[in-house]
């Protein structure tokens, strides 16, 4: 089987599991609502950020959904079937990302419109504006910092062959040991892939890493999860 019809095969599976659909959905949901509470608070802080504050939360449910595309795999089975149809497991695996990170960064474009807007609307008439270039920025960075955490929770689930396993370890990493290290040591913290990733939501930023540099570093990140992902999908029987 070729990649075209792999990708269409991936997407089938994607589309027609509730929990997929649910996961995306939770995406914007999240991150709006938390903007929105976040931009009531608004003064002259960083604008940008309040209005992307709720991209912490967001980001949980795109993990899910990167985790949850690839552990149905292994936990129905449907890997032997998926190999018998594609013998290349580097073209399967290939195909399965791209129908990870395809709807996510859509998904993460809306997300990002919804989010700048809610802050707007409820950050107040007199509250700091960001320039629209800024916006911009802000826009297209959270679209790609999410389709990248995906990606990486798909690699991390491949290698553990285990969706409970990735998420048992990035979503207390996310939510608990990144900002602990940001408060012992700010400069390593910059390096770690939601740190630097997220610095493209902010205004301005400390450290070394700028917007897109930062986004390269989670991109770094996520391309050496999904090399030990595909590495494991390569050697272990299905």
């Amino acid at each position: 089987m070729t990649f075209a019809p792999a990708l269409h095969a991936e997407w089938i599976k994607i589309r027609t599991l509730r929990s997929q659909i649910g996961a995306l959905a939770a995406v914007p949901l999240a991150t709006v609502a938390f903007s929105a509470l976040a931009g009531l608070g608004n003064g002259d802080d960083d604008a940008l950020f309040s209005a992307f504050f709720g991209v912490t939360f967001g980001q949980i449910a795109a993990i899910a959904f990167g985790t949850t595309a690839v552990s149905a795999e292994f936990q129905t089975g449907a890997l032997r079937l998926s190999l018998a149809a594609v013998p290349r497991r580097g073209r399967w695996f290939a195909a399965k990302l791209t129908a990870i990170g395809l709807p996510v960064f859509a998904v993460g474009l809306v997300t990002g419109l919804t989010a700048l807007t809610a802050g707007a609307a409820t950050s107040g008439p007199h509250a700091h504006r960001a320039p629209p270039a800024e916006w911009l920025r802000g826009t297209t960075g959270c679209a790609v910092y999410l389709t990248l955490m995906a990606l990486l929770a798909a690699g991390l689930t491949a290698v553990l062959r285990s969706g409970v396993g990735a998420l048992s370890i990035l979503v207390p990493f996310l939510l608990l040991v990144s900002f602990v290290v940001g408060d012992v040591n700010g400069g390593a913290a910059g390096l770690l892939p939601d740190r630097a990733g997220q610095v493209v939501l902010h205004s301005t930023w400390d450290g070394v890493p700028g917007p897109w540099t930062g986004l390269a570093v989670t991109a770094l990140w996520t391309a050496a999860a999904v090399a030990a992902g595909a590495w494991r999908v390569r050697v272990r029987d299905a």
